[in-house]
């Protein structure tokens, strides 16, 4: 009995000391890591003024070098009919406005949050003329000279509403008023101005700039117009606020005023 009783023993020790070995032989394995989730895959709507489209273009490339799970689509056009699209429920994340009344409708009506919005950049308005003109039109004083003049549709178009001011400031809007082609938006005024179809037209210096068809003839004196100032702001009703706020705080980066700058827009 008792040298069964050690033969028990001796075997029980053996495989406690084996056990433990086998456990220490565990614990020298790596503990893996848990891998974070890959980020969603999302795609925002932003409604912006036709003439951020080259700035904003540029810039959303840039963004995407670090968010590429972001998918960023736009709405170009003229803000006040961005801002009746919102005001009647369309499905957007950011609206970047090229008029503060267009924006501030929206921040009245509770669709965006004030602390959720920005007057990020301004912009100055331009007579513009194509290359080859030969009307001499080289100041304001000179609309008369033309027998078209094109400017953006003054109630949605806010660069026609500024050229508007300009002329009745200068008192030339009630004869200039029977030869003016309106336009949709800023884009649609250059591209009449290019093409020759008007002799002259009011776009913003951004949008001259663009183009090496045209010449700017003036700028607006400042005291002429209302200021120019473009707010961004995150709709409340944005199916990603996260990735909303991501860009909007983005369009604020040093890197995206460099890129604002670069196309004719000046900070706040």
């Amino acid at each position: 009995m008792k040298k069964g009783y050690q033969i028990f023993l001796t075997m029980l020790l053996f495989l406690l000391v084996l056990s433990g070995c086998a456990a220490k032989e565990e614990s020298k394995e790596p503990v893996k890591e848990k891998q974070p989730a890959p980020e969603e895959n999302v795609e925002l709507t932003i409604s912006a003024a036709a003439s951020l489209q080259d700035a904003l273009n540029e810039i959303t490339t840039n963004f995407n070098k670090d968010h590429s799970n972001v998918k960023i689509n736009y709405n170009f056009g003229a803000s006040g009919a961005l801002q009746q699209q919102i005001s009647q429920g369309a499905p957007v994340d950011l609206f970047f406005s090229a008029a503060e009344d267009k924006f501030d409708k929206l921040v009245t009506d509770g669709v965006i949050e004030e602390k959720n919005g920005k007057d990020l950049v301004r912009n100055e308005l331009v007579l513009v003329v194509p290359k080859d003109s030969a009307k001499g039109i080289k100041t304001f004083e000179d609309i008369p000279k033309a027998d078209k003049l094109s400017i953006g549709t003054p109630e949605s178009v806010p660069a026609g509403a500024y050229g508007k001011e300009v002329m009745e400031k200068l008192n030339l809007w009630s004869s200039a008023e029977g030869k003016i082609v309106y336009a949709k938006d800023v884009r649609q005024v250059l591209t009449y101005v290019e093409t020759g179809n008007v002799d002259a037209g009011m776009v913003y210096k951004t949008d001259a700039l663009t183009s090496d068809k045209v010449e700017i003839a003036a700028t607006a004196d400042e005291n002429l117009h209302t200021p120019i100032v473009y707010p961004v702001g995150i709709i409340k009703a944005s199916s990603h606020p996260k990735q909303a706020v991501i860009f909007y705080q983005y369009l604020q980066s040093d890197e995206a005023m460099k890129v604002f700058e670069k196309y004719g827009f000046k900070g706040m």
